[in-house]
């Protein structure tokens, strides 16, 4: 197995390209926990027959943990939206589609999306008449059991030469509702500071859908109280700015 062509790095971890398979390598701090964890959300979702890499092997490298999976070779819907600008509103689209199939499946071994929320709400910098409220507000939410990605966004698309949408990066799958799946992916695009396109993405989401705006913004404290138990400290910042359950009632 060789280890270098680095074909993207993340925080704790590097992926690397070797022939047809994808090697993602972890800091040797990095929780074996999340690691199993991970390439057993993947392994599970491969069952549910959407396009995403298949797990190929958990190992340790040097030490650190790895998980290989099928390579996939394309470009990432992320740098589509760069690259053509021109053509953002069939990428938007293209990535409600796919979050929508992503949706439409059901996965009964995930973990629950509802019961990891309620963890993270437990360990944020929040105040506890704001975790009580947001703990209230999360167990009123009705009980699906869709597949969530968790994390999605246009650079966990790779779209192939042949159009062929995959989806990767599953740690952060669990099942639950569709709507907190598309707060998150909200709050992403105004992460990177591109509120426009986030705007753009819930209107279509939300039309296509048939869902009530007001509906994902009641998710949206909750998912930011979440996010920010693990983000950057930039980030923490701007998540605790929408954490204000009254900003939606």
């Amino acid at each position: 197995m060789k280890l270098d062509n680095v074909i993207a790095t993340r925080p704790s971890k590097k992926v690397y390209r070797d022939g047809d398979h994808a090697i993602k390598v972890f800091d040797a701090d990095y929780s074996k926990a999340d690691v199993l964890n991970e390439a057993l959300n993947q392994a599970r979702v491969e069952e549910t027959g959407l396009n995403i890499p298949k797990v190929i092997e958990v190992s340790k490298i040097d030490g650190k943990w790895a998980i290989t999976s099928e390579y996939i070779a394309g470009s990432t819907l992320g740098e589509l939206m760069e690259k053509n600008p021109e053509k953002l509103d069939e990428y938007i689209e293209m990535f409600v589609d796919i979050q929508m199939k992503i949706h439409s499946k059901t996965c009964p071994m995930l973990g629950k999306l509802k019961d990891k929320m309620n963890r993270k709400i437990s360990e944020a910098d929040i105040s506890d008449t704001t975790r009580y409220e947001l703990h209230a507000r999360l167990e009123g939410m009705p009980k699906h059991k869709k597949v969530c990605h968790g994390d999605l966004n246009p650079t966990d698309i790779i779209i192939t030469e042949s159009g062929i949408p995959y989806i990767i990066d599953w740690a952060h799958a669990t099942q639950g509702n569709a709507s907190a799946d598309v707060a998150r992916s909200y709050l992403m695009f105004c992460l990177r500071g591109r509120r426009d396109i986030a705007d753009k993405y819930m209107e279509l989401f939300c039309k296509k859908s048939g869902t009530e705006k007001k509906y994902i913004q009641k998710w949206l404290p909750i998912v930011a109280a979440s996010q920010s138990v693990k983000g950057k400290p930039e980030e923490r910042d701007f998540l605790h700015g929408w954490i204000d359950i009254m900003d939606f009632e």
